[in-house]
């Protein structure tokens, strides 16, 4: 066992993928530890507090578009360089503590089990026939009116939100931590976080978030494509028919989405349990005409076979981050 233990320490990329793992599993047990955050503030709050001071100071609504777009690209590169400093900071502890302060910072910047939580506020209701509590459940976890959605759509948007975070809250981070170590899964999650504030298109932030959605579309390029496949391979275990129509579909309708990143899990989840995801969707006042992935597939994620096809999600849904940290020992 000591023999082991030395072996893994002593080599770096054993030494992530147990840590990985370890976090992977200690954030679906344990998740938020919510008595702590109400002491001392998340570390993504107070990346959030650095993205609101650099935004307050830099972006200047008397500048012209231009010289805004520069002001949030130097904001966004400052945020990356305190960012990788943070993380190598901590990066330098040793022995014992190093790694407990490792595995710590991974499993608190992994969000899998808010993910299941947040899904989980949303399926109860729904499942009850709460339609309204379903409705503001999942008005937290996506940006589009819920007010008037039916249980058809209202699963339908759980699912991609789903498929989308398993990406951004999960594999994503956990790919950065394993190929740069703590500088990495902080950068992401800085990224991440900045895009989630200041990347939208609006009059505000069109021009001074533009750095900090670009840098988040490519921080999420490979890991939103390793999430999709990762979907399929996960489909492949009941039944591999279905991976293969989940490796068609995604590899088909994943470029319709609006997003460059997210299509590949949402197509991907769309594929494995054959039904329509995506498609026309109202943000405020505005209808937007996106294209819906695996236009084929059910309509309703309620229509049969529904015990299947909930047993299939679930089984995606918890799979695809195990098998990600599984995979890289595997191969190496």
């Amino acid at each position: 066992m000591s023999d082991l233990l030395q072996h893994i320490a002593s080599h770096p990329v054993s030494l992530a993928l147990v840590i990985t793992g370890c976090a992977l599993l200690l954030d679906l047990w344990i998740g938020e530890p919510v008595w702590l955050w109400r002491t001392v503030p998340h570390p993504v709050v107070l990346f959030g507090r650095a993205i609101s001071f650099l935004e307050k100071r830099l972006n200047n609504r008397k500048l012209s578009g231009k010289n805004r777009k520069r002001a949030g690209i130097i904001a966004a590169l400052c945020l990356v360089l305190l960012a990788g400093c943070a993380g190598m900071a901590l990066q330098q502890l040793d022995g014992i503590l190093g790694l407990s302060a490792q595995l710590v910072a991974v499993t608190i910047l992994l969000a899998g089990r808010s993910l299941y939580d947040h899904v989980a506020a949303v399926a109860r209701p729904l499942s009850s026939g709460d339609i309204s509590s379903a409705r503001y459940h999942l008005s937290m976890i996506v940006g589009r009116k819920t007010d008037a959605l039916a249980p058809d759509a209202i699963s339908r948007a759980a699912i991609e939100t789903t498929a989308e975070n398993l990406s951004d809250g999960v594999i994503a981070p956990a790919s950065w931590y394993l190929v740069l170590g703590l500088p990495g899964i902080f950068i992401y999650k800085m990224i991440n976080t900045a895009d989630s504030m200041i990347g939208y298109k609006s009059a505000r932030w069109l021009a001074f978030g533009w750095g900090a959605a670009r840098l988040d579309d490519l921080a999420n390029l490979i890991p939103a494509r390793l999430t999709g496949g990762l979907i399929v391979l996960a489909a492949f275990l009941p039944r591999p028919y279905i991976a293969w129509r989940a490796m068609r579909i995604m590899w088909r309708d994943a470029g319709y989405h609006r997003s460059p990143n997210a299509g590949w899990p949402e197509a991907a989840m769309a594929g494995a349990l054959n039904i329509v995801l995506a498609g026309p969707r109202k943000y405020g006042a505005r209808m937007s005409t996106d294209a819906p992935l695996n236009p084929a597939g059910c309509s309703s994620p309620f229509l049969p076979p529904f015990r299947e096809r909930t047993k299939r999600f679930v089984g995606c849904t918890f799979a695809t981050p195990l098998l990600s940290d599984a995979l890289p020992g595997i191969l190496s």
